[in-house]
């Protein structure tokens, strides 16, 4: 530490500043009433008030009394933590002090929003008095720096996951792609024509995929899988395991498909997309490497039996299964003719998998829960096959039942209006009335379909149809074994979940570990390669210095305190302590060790401990004994 630094860290002198929040908080919490009442409290300098703290102005008053010397210890009074609590410790970084000597009232979200008045403003005074006395017993930490290894490990190799790679190479770092299929692409390697712009999805992965390939920077592994792990970012190992597909079956279709064509030529759309050669027998690997990206992508919704008639007949499929029927059969002519059928009618049934209700809709058997989301990309992909089916057939009618059409994003409304265009028929069902698809017999039509129309003031409507298309929606990936491997974090939805949608869109909770694409929510390709993008970008700002600096808010054990217990051992859910062999007084003798690069500052270790030998730095048991004495004595 610099004497300067040092200097900082003795005889504290208090600068508190409190945040109007542009009317957030002064509208219902006496700001100047709050900077008075905490003004005279021991080892204060400075108490003022600002309209804006987070603006640069607010942050050039911090920084300008600690360059003249008046402070040395900053509180800030204002909104949550989560979101400028870092804009404060680079500002009190910028004046040459050490930004940890800094404490974060939070008298918008657990104050001004929740109470009003007098009340609010007691509860502010109270909130920063605490803050004060934690403030004055910090020490000046200083980040933990580790070494990092220029190289990102890309889980999937869709869209999302070749991007990414493409992105992370133009940036000078080793990337290894690991995909579990045979092939590159991931679910847009099914799909023709991609909106808005309409161009060929096999054009596209193309492109990408023979950038990947080519990349001397990028080594592909497809027939792979990740069975290992440990580390911590800038130093995890991965282990990969590469053997031939799970399915004879699919891997004979596709190999033969590949070498000969046939009727299902489009399942390979350009050359490498598969594989040259495939691996013989099991083989496994380490990898060195600096962050991981997921970009593992989604699962379709598949149908339960008799939902709408699935699987009880041929006449009943999913949407992507009609846009590769459409794909193979080349049909021509005025009616669309699938596998030999004349479709003269079809009907498309939206939200089929998505947006399922509690008491509508059963859970998924499996997991237990409901697809409470919308999966974003259905709506348009169903207008675009219902348009595409228009303008190339126009003796085939399209039927199309919705809830509710989500046509959003750029480009995309347009596809409804066009659908009107080309006389598409709409209906539009309430969730508790699905439409009810029944089989006939002996009929001109094979399928009716009855709904009870909202756009007719709930008239029952029934047709008779070909073919009934369900717009099957996205579902998270089969990830369970590297979810409970790295102890990653779930959403409700069970999608990985980000650690702030807004703020940190692309990072897990664990550091070091990224997300890109559908592994995150559902999404449609643009949003996917945005987030594959960011994800690049995260990793180069964590990798290219050669070392990652960590937050030092971190489990330290007290070593005259520690008698060897191990309880904190099995108590740590990230694994970040061990038992470790060490000299205390001349003795060889057994005592918990953190390797701080792992360690989340979760502080369980700290509860379990009997001998209250382990602290968080930066929240000590001390720390919060004096904020539990200043709330107290409020």
């Amino acid at each position: 530490m610099s004497s300067k630094k040092k200097e900082h860290a003795d005889a504290p002198k208090i600068g508190v500043y409190v945040c109007h929040c542009g009317g957030n908080i002064s509208d219902h919490v006496d700001v100047k009433q709050v900077a008075e009442n905490v003004k005279d409290i021991p080892n204060v300098i400075i108490s003022k008030t600002d309209m804006f703290m987070c603006s640069d102005p607010g942050q050039e008053q911090i920084q300008e009394d600690i360059r003249t010397g008046k402070i040395n210890r900053v509180v800030v009074a204002s909104c949550a933590p989560s979101l400028h609590e870092l804009t404060f410790r680079n500002a009190i970084k910028r004046a040459d002090m050490n930004p940890y000597l800094y404490e974060h009232a939070n008298i918008r979200e657990q104050d001004s929003w929740v109470h009003d008045g007098d009340p609010a403003t007691a509860k502010a005074t109270t909130l920063i008095k605490a803050a004060i006395a934690k403030v004055k017993n910090l020490e000046a930490l200083e980040p933990i720096r580790v070494d990092a290894c220029n190289h990102a490990t890309v889980i999937g190799g869709g869209m999302a996951g070749l991007r990414a790679a493409i992105d992370l190479s133009k940036r000078g770092i080793k990337v290894a792609v690991v995909e579990k299929s045979p092939f590159l692409g991931g679910q847009a390697a099914n799909l023709q024509k991609l909106y808005p712009t309409e161009a060929m999805a096999s054009d596209l992965i193309q492109n990408l995929a023979e950038t990947v390939v080519n990349d001397k920077n990028i080594t592909v592994y497809t027939c792979s899988r990740i069975v290992g792990y440990e580390g911590y970012v800038g130093n995890f190992k991965v282990t990969v395991r590469k053997q031939a597909p799970d399915s004879k079956d699919d891997l004979e279709k596709l190999k033969k498909h590949q070498s000969k064509g046939g009727a299902v030529k489009s399942y390979t759309p350009f050359a490498g997309f598969f594989p040259e050669e495939l691996p013989s027998a099991v083989d496994e690997l380490v990898i060195d490497t600096g962050v991981i990206i997921f970009a593992t992508g989604f699962k379709l919704y598949v149908p339960d039996k008799g939902e709408y008639g699935y699987g009880d007949g041929p006449e009943v499929i999913t949407l992507p299964r009609l846009i590769r029927f459409m794909a193979e059969e080349k049909s021509s002519g005025k009616q669309l003719t699938i596998r030999g059928r004349k479709i003269r009618r079809v009907a498309m049934i939206h939200c089929v998998g998505s947006r399922q209700i509690p008491g509508i809709h059963e859970p998924n058997p499996a997991t237990g829960i409901l697809n409470e989301y919308c999966s974003r990309t259905c709506c348009t992909a169903t207008l675009q096959a219902a348009i595409e089916i228009r303008e190339n057939f126009p003796e085939t009618h399209v039927l199309d039942y919705y809830r509710d059409i989500r046509t959003y994003g750029r480009g995309q409304e347009e596809y409804y209006e066009r659908a009107g265009e080309k006389n598409v028929l709409f209906f539009r069902y309430e969730p508790e009335d699905s439409p009810v698809v029944r089989h006939l017999s002996g009929g001109t039509y094979p399928l009716k379909v009855t709904v009870k129309d909202t756009l007719t003031f709930g008239e029952e409507v029934e047709a008779d149809v070909d073919m009934v298309v369900l717009s099957v929606g996205m579902m998270p990936s089969k990830i369970k074994d590297m979810v409970e491997m790295m102890k990653l974090p779930l959403g409700a939805d069970n999608f990985l979940q980000e650690v702030h949608p807004k703020l940190r869109p692309v990072e897990l909770a664990n550091t070091g570990i990224l997300l890109a694409g559908t592994c995150q929510a559902p999404m449609d390709i643009t949003e996917a390669c945005n987030a594959a993008q960011a994800s690049a970008a995260k990793t180069s700002n964590l990798l290219t210095k050669g070392y990652v600096e960590l937050d030092p808010f971190v489990a330290r054990v007290d070593m005259a305190r520690c008698r060897g217990n191990g309880e904190c051992v099995p108590a740590c859910p990230v694994e970040a302590i061990k038992m470790k062999t060490s000299e205390v007084d001349g003795r060889q003798v057994e005592r918990s060790d953190v390797n701080p690069a792992l360690c989340t500052g979760c502080g369980i270790c700290v509860a379990v401990c009997p001998e209250n030998a382990i602290n968080i730095m930066g929240w000590t048991l001390k720390q919060y004994e004096d904020m539990v004495d200043a709330i107290a004595a409020a």
